[in-house]
């Protein structure tokens, strides 16, 4: 059961169509009066929130829930006969349970991160475990080991409450079934958890060693990333190895349908460790090239004009000017709207002289300024907090700059995701 740690490494600060990823304004709970449950575009069904953090659960859990209810059952009916078809009712409990066990591990991510001030996004429970998607890296290795150790540690925990509770009841009963299979299930999460390796929190783990030492943090992201692809070719490798000898121990010839499931889970598994650990690396050689980004030199030149002037008489001045961007001012020279420029590509050329600015501008809000001084991740930040196409570029002074356009940055943000790895 992987837990990807206490960093979502799927997403931040890029969306999956690889660009930077604008607010989303489907806001949980407002869904138009429907009785369904409030669902996220990737995130599945909203089960409630933690500290204002949404928790998810994907459908991919419904499948595994199934799978688990299943397995167990089929467990449960060689060690408890004596309970007949109600047995798939206490596997889907122990499902149940070992999932409510995931979710307090992804809180305690969940609540350090929030104790180091690092927003979270959301806590999901998917088919191999859960993740706590962080949207920002820690600030000191410190906090990085802090942050990745404290789910596994309550896994541990989790494992030896279970094993006190065994102890007071009796084994060979339903109670007694479940706790060991809740201590086991724990204690084989925070082991896996504690492999060095990303995307696990083990890798994590290394990580910060590594850049304590280093005093670099993509220096630990790097080992930790290719000790990751390393456990994934030991999972897919290892794991049918271990069935095979088994099966040779226990009927002599080492086939049958276990050999092949354990082979399947081996190269799932495999699969998702040697993804985690490549997006690891790329989301941090992407962070390392993401201070590139910067307002001032992706600003474009921007003309004032009234809003009354004609469209291609304040074209005309751009043009004169060098500029590719208009902003419409008062009286007093503020800055009151911006052109967009998709509504210009919409005017015929005929037109132009018989449309006024005014009509195709946006009037600016207070996030529609950014400061020139802005880059990397605070330029993002701030474009994400308020969506729009075009946005105004002050001085500190307050004096304009010019016109920063999403379609700059986001040619800019794919430039850098696709310059090759070092």
């Amino acid at each position: 059961m992987i837990d990807s740690g206490s960093v979502s490494e799927r997403g931040e600060p890029v969306s999956e169509s690889g660009r930077p990823p604008s607010k989303n304004t489907d806001i949980p709970g407002r869904d138009g009066g429907s009785d369904k449950p409030p669902r996220e575009p990737g995130g599945g069904i909203l089960m409630g929130r933690f500290y204002g953090v949404p928790i998810y659960v994907a459908p991919s859990w419904f499948l595994v829930a199934a799978l688990i209810t299943w397995v167990f059952g089929g467990q449960l009916e060689t060690v408890l006969p004596e309970l007949g078809r109600i047995r798939y009712l206490v596997s889907l409990f122990f499902a149940v349970a070992f999932y409510a066990s995931v979710l307090i591990h992804e809180l305690a991510h969940t609540v350090a991160a929030l104790r180091f001030r690092l927003p979270v996004r959301r806590i999901q429970l998917q088919f191999f475990g859960g993740v706590s998607e962080i949207e920002k890296e820690s600030e000191t290795p410190g906090r990085e080991f802090v942050l990745a150790f404290v789910g596994p540690l309550l896994s541990l925990v989790l494992a030896g409450v279970f094993f006190g509770g065994m102890q007071l009841v009796e084994s060979g009963t339903v109670p007694g079934v479940l706790l060991a299979g809740l201590m086991v299930s724990n204690l084989i999460v925070a082991i896996f958890n504690f492999l060095p390796g990303l995307p696990l929190d083990g890798g994590r783990m290394l990580r910060a060693v590594v850049w304590k030492i280093s005093g670099k943090p993509m220096t630990g992201t790097v080992a930790a990333a290719w000790v990751g692809r390393g456990l994934a070719i030991a999972v897919l490798i290892g794991l049918p190895l271990l069935s095979y000898a088994g099966g040779l121990r226990d009927n002599g010839d080492g086939s049958g349908a276990d050999s092949l499931t354990d082979a399947l889970l081996a190269a799932i598994l495999a699969a998702i460790i040697w993804t985690g650990a490549g997006n690891s690396l790329r989301m941090a050689r992407l962070r390392e090239r993401l201070p590139g980004l910067r307002a001032r030199t992706l600003t474009r030149r921007a003309v004032p004009v009234a809003s009354d002037t004609p469209l291609s008489e304040a074209l005309r001045r751009a043009n004169e000017a060098g500029a590719r961007a208009l902003v419409v001012v008062d009286g007093a020279g503020a800055a009151t709207a911006l052109v967009r420029e998709s509504a210009i590509v919409n005017i015929p050329e005929h037109r132009r002289p018989w449309v006024a600015v005014s009509g195709l501008a946006q009037d600016l809000t207070p996030g529609m300024r950014v400061s020139a001084d802005l880059s990397g991740e605070e330029l993002l930040d701030a474009l994400r907090a308020a969506p729009s196409t075009e946005y105004l570029v002050v001085e500190p002074t307050g004096e304009i700059y010019g016109v920063l356009s999403t379609v700059d940055v986001e040619r800019a943000f794919l430039s850098a995701m696709s310059r090759p790895d070092a």
